[in-house]
């Protein structure tokens, strides 16, 4: 087995079970450290340990390859792996409308998540790092926006379309973490609240609203907040009046997210069964920071199965000539 696949593929592995970041990214190093090795300098141990970024667990599994075999820490992996069963869903879905890069709180260049992409068959997928306010996030200001927006430019050809956009924070009145103008020269907006979410019902159900009723609003995003499981703990859902809010979503053509991580599981069913009783559109997305984390759209699909999400009310399993008409439209 190729040494730099295997370590490119035990990153992946690792981030699609959330495991620790500095565990898949010690993997990712590892394999920019010995990309473009002859097989000679591959064998040669003593060289590999003086090379920056090479640790014991990345010398053994480049050593295991290199004998032929599948290296054990992947084989394990792969097996862990192996039981879960993408829905008949999943194989509709084109592409993507939510993922982070290290330009935010994202793990790995914008490269690698296009790779990632790429190789799940995806059409496109929307950038869309985090708006000013999230600072712990490392939030985008409109001027590295600007720059970034420049940088995806150069991922777009005739088999994928990287799109710009943003996961832009609602406010605590609803209105946009980001220039409006800014805003409108972007393929995607993902509108989240990530603040103040235990706030009062009523004020809540107006932030959502005006948000859902936003001209630049295209998705909103893991819409209760929660968190049900992961190393994050447990948060519960904010609430508010889900009919008014998914109504806004409706009239104003914005899908609702569903937001594909495990620890989200957002929307919760109840409010899903509310979003498809109230004719809105959805989006299934994968919410990732790492590229593994991309495959999580299984989840979110065998989520939209269940639920009797009728595919064509899913925007992602959209073509993309389709998708920008409905993110350019007039509202």
């Amino acid at each position: 087995m190729n040494p730099h696949d295997a370590l490119v593929e035990i990153a992946t592995l690792l981030e699609r079970e959330r495991s620790s970041r500095y565990k898949s990214q010690a993997f990712r190093t590892a394999a920019g450290a010995i990309a473009g090795l002859t097989d000679a300098q591959l064998r040669d141990t003593a060289g590999l340990r003086r090379r920056k970024g090479i640790g014991e667990s990345s010398l053994a599994v480049i050593q295991e390859a290199l004998g032929g075999g599948v290296p054990s820490y992947l084989a394990d992996l792969r097996e862990r792996a192996g039981g879960e069963v993408p829905s008949g869903l999943r194989g509709r879905l084109r592409g993507d409308l939510h993922s982070h890069s290290e330009w935010s709180d994202g793990l790995t260049p914008i490269d690698d998540m296009v790779a990632a992409a790429r190789a799940l068959g995806h059409e496109y997928l929307a950038l869309t790092d985090h708006s000013p306010r999230l600072r712990v996030a490392r939030g985008l200001s409109p001027e590295r926006l600007r720059e970034q927006m420049t940088v995806v430019e150069g991922f777009r050809d005739d088999s994928f379309t990287l799109l710009s956009g943003i996961e832009v924070d609602i406010l605590d009145d609803g209105s946009l973490d980001q220039e409006d103008d800014l805003l409108g020269r972007l393929d995607v907006v993902v509108a989240s609240a990530h603040s103040k979410l235990r706030m009062e019902r009523a004020p809540m159900t107006r932030r959502l609203v005006a948000a859902a009723s936003h001209p630049r609003v295209d998705v909103l995003g893991h819409v209760t907040g929660r968190l049900v499981e992961g190393s994050r703990g447990t948060r519960p859902p904010s609430t508010f009046d889900a009919v008014e809010v998914f109504a806004a979503c409706a009239a104003h053509g914005v899908a609702v997210e569903i937001n594909s991580r495990p620890e989200r599981q957002d929307p919760p069913d109840d409010l899903l069964a509310l979003a498809l009783e109230a004719g809105c559109l959805f989006s299934i997305d994968s919410d990732a920071h790492a590229p593994g984390q991309l495959s999580l759209i299984d989840h979110g699909a065998a989520r939209a199965e269940r639920a009797g999400v009728p595919p064509e009310r899913i925007v992602t399993t959209w073509p993309l000539a389709r998708l920008r008409e409905w993110t350019g439209r007039p509202r």
